[in-house]
């Protein structure tokens, strides 16, 4: 598959930029310095983009030649300028527009306030959480069942 590759890229570049990677050049003429080496894909475009600047004033100066055989007087070709787009325009807001949000803006925040105030401003108490208090002789039970869970341990130990 690779053999397949390799030569379709072959032909492409032989096609489009008159280059070649295979290894049977010696055949081919050589009148071009890198002919047998690997080129990569920027020496590549480089090489493709002159070719074609040269391709392009060939045909300019035989244009001009045929027009002067034909009697035609010379165009000029035409270059184009870059054409910069308007700047685009900012949106604007008028001043009664903006008058009128602020307005609103302001009604909405004033009955925000007088909802507030009618509110009573001293809230229920909440009733204290009781705190759990063990007994002491809870205490002591659970003591004295540590104790003897611990005695157990020791002597399984020993």
């Amino acid at each position: 598959m690779n053999t397949i590759r390799r030569s379709s890229e072959n032909h492409t570049r032989q096609k489009l930029f008159g280059l070649t990677t295979n290894v049977d050049q010696k055949s081919k003429p050589s009148h071009l310095p890198w002919r047998g080496k690997r080129l990569n894909i920027a020496e590549e475009t480089f090489i493709g983009l002159r070719q074609a600047a040269q391709l392009k004033e060939q045909i300019a100066k035989l244009q001009g030649e045929l027009n002067r055989l034909a009697g035609a007087p010379a165009v000029k070709p035409v270059v184009v300028k870059a054409v910069s787009p308007a700047p685009k325009k900012k949106g604007g807001m008028s001043a009664a527009g903006k008058a009128r949000i602020v307005a609103a803006q302001k009604a909405r925040w004033a009955k925000i306030k007088a909802a507030k105030v009618v509110a009573p401003a001293v809230k229920p108490a909440k009733p204290a959480k009781k705190k759990f208090v063990m007994s002491a002789a809870a205490k002591a039970k659970i003591s004295a069942a540590a104790k003897a869970r611990w005695a157990k341990i020791k002597a399984a130990k020993k």
